[in-house]
C-alpha cells in the first residue's frame, strides 16, 4: 500500500469517532426511530411492521452495489456527498410530516436515508482501510465501534426525549399518573361503572382530566379475571372512538402447512426424544395484578379538532406497566367520556414499589419536525466537517479507467474477492466464528425474564435493565476498546487465539446460570459482565480479519462482502434458536451453543494471517 503522507497532517482522533458516529445515527433512525415515530402518529403495528421491515433491504443487498462505490470517485467523496444526501432525506422526513399523506411521502424519503446510509457505510469502511496504517487500524478498531454504539444509544434514547420535550412544550399541560405497587389495597377493576365517572369543569379553558393516583396490590390474580376486565375496557375505548381495533391476522381455520407437518413435527418430537423433553404445562393460572386509571377533556374541542393524548411510562420500577402503548383521540363527540388505560405488575414483583407515566397531548407533527430538521442540520454540517478534516489518502482514487470498461470492472471486483486464495477457510470462519454467540443472543434475555416456573432466573423488567443496559454495555465497551488496543501492539495474529476464546468460552456462564439459578443479583449481573466482555473482545478479531481479507485492490467493496457473510452468519442460527430452545429447555440449549463453538476453534489452525498486521513495529 501507497503510505500517504498528507493523512498524517490530520489526527485519525479528528474523524474515526465523527466518522463512525455519523455512520450509526441514520441506521438507528431508519430501523428503529421511525418505528416510534410512526407509532406517536397512529400508524397501526401491522402497517409499521409490513413497511418498517422494508427498509432493512438496503444494508442486506449492499455488497451488489459495493462496487459502484470502489470504482467511482473517490471513498471521501461519497462520505462527503451521502451525508449531505442523508441530510437531505431528513428534511424530507421534516418537511412532509404535515401533509396529508404523510406515511407514503415520509417512507419515500426513509427509503432515501437508508440507501444514502448504507452507501456511507461502504465508504467509512473502505476510508477507515486507506486512510490509516495498518496499526492505526487495528488500535482504532475499538474506538469505531464504541462511537458507533453511541449513535445508537442517541437514536434511540436522546432523540426520543427530544422528540418527547417538544411534546411536553406544545399542546396541552402534561398529566402524570402515579402508580404505587403495595399490599393489602381493594382492587378497584372489579367494581368497574365507567358511566359513572363524569366530566366536571370550573372554567372555560381546555385540559385533561384524570385519575393521578393509582394503587395496585402485590397480590397476584386469576388470569381470567384479568382478560375479561381488559377486554371490557378495550370494547368500551374503541366503541366510543378512542382508537380503533387492529386486525390481528389470525386465522383459526387456518390449515397446517406442508413444512410444519412433514419437517417441523417430526423434528420436534425426535429432538425432544433425544433430549427426554416432556410436554409439561408450565402454564401459569396467575399473573400480575391491574388496576385502571381513566382521562377525559374539561371542555369539547372545537368541531373537527382532535387532541391526541399518547401515555406511556416516564420513569421508575419498569416492572410496573401498561397493558399496551395507548393513543388516545378526543373529539367533539367523545370529549366528555372517559378514556381507559391500563396498568399491570410484574408477577415477580414481590415488594412496594413505584413508577410515573406520563400523558403528552402536545402538537406531535411538530415535535417530530423539529427533531428531525435538527438531525438534518446536524449531517450537513458533518458532510462540511468531514469535508474540511478527513485527509486525502493518494491510494483513494477512483479505479474507473473509462466508461466502456465500468461493466467490467463491476463484474471484476466480484470476481477478485471469489478467486481470494483460501476463500473456503475464509468464509467458513466469517460464518462460524459467533455460531454459538448468534444463538444466545436471541435467547439470553428471555431466559433471564422467564419465571423460576420456566427454568428461567425470574428477573423482573427493572432488573434486566440495570443488568444489560447498564452493565452489559460497560462492559462490551470496555471488551471492545481493550481488544482495539491490544491488537494494535502485538498484531492481530499474537491475540487470535484469546480473541477466540474470549468470544466463546464465556458463554459458559449461562450454563452455570440455567443449573444453579441464582438468586443474587451480583453473581448474575457479573455473569453477564463477564460473556459481555468477552464478546466486546473477542469480537476485535473479527472485525480485524474482515480487514485483513479484504486488502487490495476494491477493498471497499471486498469488506461490504465480509460484511455480507457476516449478517448471514447471525441471522440464520438465530432464526431458528428460539424454535430449538422451545424443544429443548434452556439448559440443554446453552449445552448446545457451547457445541456451537467448537467449529469456531476448529476452523482458527487453518487461518493464513500475516503476524505483523496490525503491529506499529512493522510499518516503515
Amino acid at each position: 500500500m501507497v503510505k500517504n503522507k498528507q493523512s498524517k497532517n490530520t489526527s485519525p482522533w479528528f474523524w474515526v469517532p465523527s466518522l463512525y458516529f455519523a455512520e450509526g445515527i441514520p441506521y438507528v433512525l431508519v430501523m428503529t426511530l421511525s418505528v416510534i415515530f410512526y407509532k406517536r402518529m397512529g400508524i397501526s403495528n401491522t402497517d409499521i411492521a409490513l413497511y418498517t421491515s422494508w427498509l432493512y433491504l438496503p444494508w442486506v443487498i449492499k455488497p451488489l452495489w459495493s462496487p459502484v462505490v470502489d470504482i467511482l470517485r473517490t471513498k471521501r467523496y461519497w462520505i462527503v456527498f451521502m451525508e449531505l444526501l442523508v441530510g437531505a432525506g431528513l428534511a424530507g422526513v421534516a418537511f412532509t410530516i404535515p401533509v396529508h399523506h404523510f406515511f407514503q411521502y415520509t417512507l419515500a424519503f426513509f427509503w432515501l436515508l437508508a440507501f444514502s446510509s448504507a452507501t456511507h457505510d461502504i465508504a467509512a469502511d473502505g476510508f477507515y482501510m486507506l486512510g490509516l496504517t495498518k496499526h492505526e487500524q487495528a488500535f482504532f478498531v475499538g474506538i469505531r465501534s464504541t462511537f458507533y454504539r453511541m449513535a445508537m444509544l442517541t437514536g434511540q434514547g436522546l432523540l426520543v426525549i427530544l422528540a418527547g420535550y417538544f411534546e411536553a412544550k406544545t399542546g396541552l399541560p402534561p398529566v402524570e399518573v402515579s402508580v404505587r405497587a403495595e399490599y393489602n389495597i381493594d382492587s378497584d377493576f372489579r367494581n368497574f361503572q365507567p358511566t359513572q365517572i363524569e366530566s366536571y369543569t370550573d372554567d372555560d379553558s381546555l385540559y385533561i382530566i384524570s385519575k393521578k393516583d393509582v394503587s395496585i396490590d402485590l397480590k397476584r390474580i386469576d388470569k381470567t379475571e384479568r382478560d375479561q376486565f381488559i377486554q371490557v375496557l378495550e370494547d368500551w375505548n374503541i366503541s366510543h372512538g378512542f382508537y380503533t381495533m387492529e386486525n390481528s391476522g389470525a386465522d383459526e381455520n387456518k390449515k397446517i402447512s406442508w413444512w410444519a407437518e412433514n419437517i417441523s413435527a417430526p423434528l420436534t418430537s425426535m429432538l425432544k426424544n433425544i433430549f427426554d423433553t416432556g410436554d409439561e404445562d408450565t402454564g401459569q393460572l396467575l399473573c400480575g395484578n391491574i388496576a385502571y386509571t381513566y382521562f377525559m377533556l374539561s371542555n369539547s374541542p372545537r368541531e373537527g379538532e382532535t387532541v391526541v393524548l399518547n401515555f406511556s411510562h416516564d420513569s421508575g420500577d419498569k416492572s410496573i406497566s401498561l397493558i399496551k402503548s395507548y393513543r388516545f383521540e378526543f373529539n367533539d363527540k367523545n370529549w366528555n367520556q372517559p378514556a381507559f388505560a391500563v396498568f399491570q405488575l410484574d408477577p415477580k414483583l414481590e415488594k412496594p414499589n413505584r413508577a410515573m407515566f406520563l400523558g403528552l397531548s402536545g402538537d406531535i407533527r411538530f415535535s417530530w419536525m423539529i427533531v428531525f430538521g435538527i438531525i438534518a442540520l446536524v449531517f450537513v454540517l458533518f458532510s462540511l466537517y468531514h469535508k474540511i478534516v478527513l485527509p486525502r489518502p493518494l491510494a483513494d482514487v477512483s479505479h474507473l479507467s473509462g466508461s466502456e470498461g465500468f461493466l467490467k470492472e463491476f463484474l471484476n471486483t466480484f470476481a477478485e474477492f471469489f478467486r481470494k486464495k483460501e476463500l473456503g477457510v475464509m468464509l467458513i470462519f466469517l460464518l462460524v466464528y459467533r455460531l454459538g454467540e448468534s444463538q444466545l443472543v436471541k435467547l439470553a434475555s428471555p431466559f433471564l425474564l422467564d419465571s423460576r416456573e420456566m427454568n428461567g432466573l425470574g428477573l423482573t423488567t427493572g432488573e434486566i435493565g440495570l443488568i444489560y443496559g447498564t452493565i452489559g454495555i460497560l462492559f462490551l465497551t470496555l471488551g471492545g476498546i481493550i481488544g482495539g488496543i491490544l491488537a494494535s501492539r502485538n498484531g492481530l495474529k499474537y491475540w487470535l487465539w484469546w480473541m477466540v476464546i474470549a468470544m466463546n468460552l464465556p458463554n459458559l456462564v449461562y450454563v452455570f446460570l440455567s443449573y444453579a439459578l441464582p438468586d443474587s443479583l451480583w453473581i448474575i449481573g457479573a455473569s453477564v459482565a463477564v460473556e459481555q466482555f468477552g464478546y466486546g473482545f473477542g469480537f476485535t478479531a473479527y472485525m480485524l480479519y474482515m480487514i485483513y481479507i479484504s486488502d487490495g485492490k476494491h477493498k471497499t467493496a471486498h469488506f461490504a462482502i465480509t460484511t455480507g457473510f457476516m449478517a448471514l452468519g447471525m441471522m440464520i442460527p438465530g432464526m431458528i434458536s428460539g424454535w430449538l430452545q422451545d424443544i429443548i429447555g434452556y439448559q440443554n440449549f446453552f449445552i448446545w451453543v457451547m457445541i456451537c463453538t467448537i467449529p469456531a476453534f476448529l476452523i482458527v489452525p487453518f487461518l493464513k494471517i500475516d503476524p505483523g498486521f496490525g503491529r506499529k513495529t512493522t510499518e516503515k
